[in-house]
């Protein structure tokens, strides 16, 4: 099992830069969060190489996050910005050698048409694939759960399967978050297994809680099993909250 450690919400008793050092003492060999736009990528590379970790994933700009915007693939009156941060992502992601970027489609305003919203997610999935692809980037999307994120376009793997077929494209993927597809479709085995070559990136969280694994509801000890006899060699992110802190909660890992 690959683990990366999701900075973003791991080591949160630190300052953000600490957290690569803390993985690294952790056992962690990559790393991931959810944007590094608020840092020169020079001194997100200088980190990882500092403490030997690979950059596994992080997301294409996503919007104002402050002001509730995630992801704005959805967005028709925002398809420059979307290309925009496309460029950005790619400039980031070749600075610190991360071959996967993940794009949050978003939540559809409603003063546009369901087809108006599909029309303009489908335009700009085809943009960063091919522009991904020509920088051997791959681009993934990822269904998210309805009750974090109320609205949210994309929510189950069909959905993310029919996204991909009308898109058309060899560069464009699955980021599966075992947490969000727990709640809102279940069989989480026979899904992943039907859908191993469009998985490249997974994400981990027990439920209820969001917190880490064996603290709730999903078996991930048959899981990570499961994962192992499929021959599953992509990162697992670790993108949950610890109930108390991050070190002690990382008793589970010590195991796989």
């Amino acid at each position: 099992m690959k683990f990366a450690a999701n900075l973003t919400m791991l080591f949160t008793e630190y300052d953000f830069l600490k957290r690569f050092e803390k993985a690294h003492e952790n056992k962690f060999k990559a790393v991931e969060y959810l944007f590094p736009y608020a840092y020169e990528s020079s001194e997100l590379k200088k980190l990882l190489d500092e403490y030997n970790l690979i950059q596994a994933l992080h997301n294409l700009p996503a919007g104002d996050w402050e002001n509730g915007e995630r992801g704005i693939a959805c967005n028709p009156d925002k398809m420059q910005d979307f290309k925009d941060g496309v460029h950005i992502a790619i400039e980031y992601a070749k600075k610190l050698d991360c071959n996967k970027l993940n794009c949050l489609i978003g939540i559809p305003d409603g003063n546009f048409s369901d087809q108006d919203i599909e029309n303009c997610i489908l335009e700009n999935l085809k943009f960063a694939s091919s522009a991904l692809e020509k920088e051997n980037i791959q681009l993934l999307i990822e269904p998210v759960n309805t009750i974090d994120i109320p609205g949210f376009y994309l929510n189950t793997t069909k959905q993310a399967k029919n996204l991909l077929n009308k898109v058309n494209s060899n560069n464009l993927f699955i980021q599966y978050d075992i947490y969000h597809m727990q709640i809102m479709e279940g069989n989480l085995s026979l899904t992943i297994k039907e859908n191993l070559d469009l998985i490249k990136h997974i994400q981990i969280a027990d439920h209820p809680g969001r917190n880490e694994p064996g603290t709730g509801e999903i078996n991930y000890s048959f899981l990570f099993s499961y994962l192992k006899s499929l021959n599953y060699d992509g990162y697992i992110g670790c993108e949950y909250n610890p109930e108390t802190n991050t070190e002690e909660g990382l008793k589970w890992k010590k195991d796989f």
